[in-house]
């Protein structure tokens, strides 16, 4: 346990976070057990703290945009076909599954789709939750941002990692592709993203949308899936579903049916979208603004949160099978990694993973 959640547990039980029991006595002044998750950290501090995964069996709990994530695996700082950036976040936590797909979209877009391999963003902390920056989804492990910029063919280093910026798609100042930098392979990446089954949207930028609508000529079955968005010029967003027989986990509703470049795409190119918001008349003064606490989110986080880490912090090397599951290798034996299984007694800490 990170030591901010460990002094919130030293002070409070688990029954007083989850409000299951402990009600406070008029008599005594205690407070109920939903008065004293008031007044712990920000759940952001918490999650934000944590250095390692909750050793769990691997789940993603809550929805996107509020909950955590249990035995999460770290994709290695490199591959054959990959690159991890901004290693010092400490955000390439992920479920297994997405993990899985993150690494095998990099190896078919360079095998099929003339990209050399990925640059791979942020995916959440090592328990998921609230970053202490940035996001407000990737906290249930099923979000990862991958980089609209080609792998080198070097190995980046350390520095390069924290300082290289993404290059954006668009025309300087415009809405619009800039066609000097967007190129045939950047579409197929995408086209690829989405067609996976378990891949629930792909966020982009609306020029990239518009980009893709005007111009490719393919099976257009998934680009439905590829949903306009703030940003996102300068990476796309993969998102996947909640695992098949996922408890506690809330997928989004499916997109609307179609490719996605019709009205609701001409939408983003008129002033709407980008008009400022509307001054405040009212001058009363504003409330400062909640934080968000352990007791907003799923009550399974609180478990989360408070669970021991890994059981070594030796690092783990994995493979991937033919099928895309991530796979152990354990001497002799390997035991494949999915949602809801045991969790190893290693914990996957990132560690270059040579492809098979």
């Amino acid at each position: 346990m990170n030591a901010i959640a460990r002094r919130w547990f030293a002070r409070n039980s688990m029954m007083a976070i989850l409000g299951l029991a402990l009600l406070g006595s008029g008599a005594s002044g205690s407070p109920t057990g939903a008065q004293a998750a008031e007044t712990g950290p920000p759940a952001k501090q918490i999650f934000g703290a944590a250095k390692l995964p909750a050793a769990l069996p691997a789940r993603a709990i809550g929805f996107y945009s509020k909950g955590c994530l249990a035995g999460g695996v770290a994709i290695p700082a490199d591959g054959e076909t990959w690159q991890a950036m901004r290693l010092s976040r400490n955000r390439r936590w992920g479920h297994p599954d997405l993990i899985a797909l993150v690494e095998r979209l990099s190896r078919e877009a360079a095998a099929h789709d003339g990209w050399p391999g990925l640059l791979v963003g942020d995916i959440a902390q090592p328990r998921g939750g609230p970053m202490l920056s940035g996001h407000a989804s990737h906290q249930v492990g099923l979000d990862a941002d991958v980089w609209l910029t080609p792998m080198p063919d070097r190995r980046l280093n350390a520095r390069e990692r924290e300082e290289l910026s993404a290059t954006s798609m668009l025309d300087k100042g415009t809405l619009y592709v800039d066609p000097d930098i967007w190129t045939p392979a950047h579409a197929r990446l995408l086209i690829r993203a989405a067609s996976y089954a378990e891949v629930e949207r792909i966020f982009v930028h609306p020029g990239i949308k518009k980009k893709l609508c005007d111009t490719w000529k393919g099976d257009r079955s998934s680009m439905g899936k590829i949903r306009p968005y703030y940003g996102h010029h300068y990476h796309f967003h993969i998102r996947i579903k909640c695992p098949p027989g996922a408890s506690g986990c809330r997928s989004q509703n499916p997109p609307p049916a179609g490719p996605g470049c019709d009205a609701s795409l001409a939408w983003w190119f008129t002033d709407e979208p980008w008009a400022p918001a509307e001054p405040e008349t009212d001058d009363k003064p504003k409330p400062a603004k909640r934080e968000i606490r352990l007791s907003d989110l799923p009550a399974a986080c609180a478990r989360v949160a408070d669970a021991p880490g890994p059981a070594s912090e030796a690092e783990a090397t994995f493979r991937v099978d033919p099928v895309g599951n991530p796979v152990r290798n354990s001497g002799s034996e390997s035991s494949t990694v999915k949602g809801f299984a045991p969790l190893p007694r290693v914990v996957p800490l990132p560690a270059w993973r040579p492809r098979d």
